[in-house]
């Protein structure tokens, strides 16, 4: 993570950005249909934007100042990038376990990125656990409530909505559960 090159990340938010326009502007693919991909074009860059703006902001000041940490920017935008990808693909309905292994693996990802860019400090290392685990279960819980309302609804899938949202937060917690134990493990190695 120390060595990612900054041209990484750029190029995660350049292959998001790319396949969110077409989903938007390219009319007639059914894919793509009812996903709120207006709203997405929106918000995925700007949501993937929100840690680098975070630690600028944090570290604008100090001198000298530390290398941005272009491997954790970049766990931290890959989801969007799946998300995406998984839809520009067919995968959500194509594949009948690849939107509980996207919530999975999709927390992993986001809250290991988070966990190394806010737990530096953070002692002792069961706190980065909590800390990390109760952020990805805040965060999945935010998420579920921006798809019910950005296009579940009023849309066709609000018959298997709850289960479906019941099933995407634990899976989203779980994932992040295993990326504060990979955080916890990562900060006692760093501090040794």
């Amino acid at each position: 993570m120390r060595r990612c090159p900054a041209w990484v990340p750029l190029l995660v938010l350049a292959l998001t950005v790319g396949q969110l326009a077409v989903a938007e502007w390219w009319p007639g693919i059914e894919r793509f249909a009812d996903k709120a991909f207006g709203a997405r074009l929106l918000a995925y860059p700007l949501l993937m934007l929100v840690a680098p703006a975070c630690w600028w902001l944090a570290n604008r000041r100090r001198e000298p100042r530390p290398t941005p940490p272009y491997g954790a920017f970049t766990l931290v935008m890959l989801p969007f990038l799946v998300d995406v990808t998984g839809n520009s693909l067919d995968l959500y309905d194509a594949v009948v376990w690849w939107d509980d292994a996207n919530h999975f693996a999709n927390w992993f990802l986001l809250l290991t990125g988070l966990g190394l860019l806010v737990c530096g400090a953070v002692r002792p290392r069961w706190a980065v656990v909590l800390v990390v685990c109760g952020l990805g279960a805040i965060l999945a819980i935010g998420w579920e409530v921006g798809e019910w309302w950005t296009f579940i609804r009023h849309g066709t899938e609000l018959d298997t909505a709850y289960e479906d949202t019941l099933g995407d937060e634990v899976l989203g917690t779980l994932g992040a559960l295993c990326a504060a134990l990979l955080v916890a493990r990562l900060s006692r190695a760093a501090s040794r």
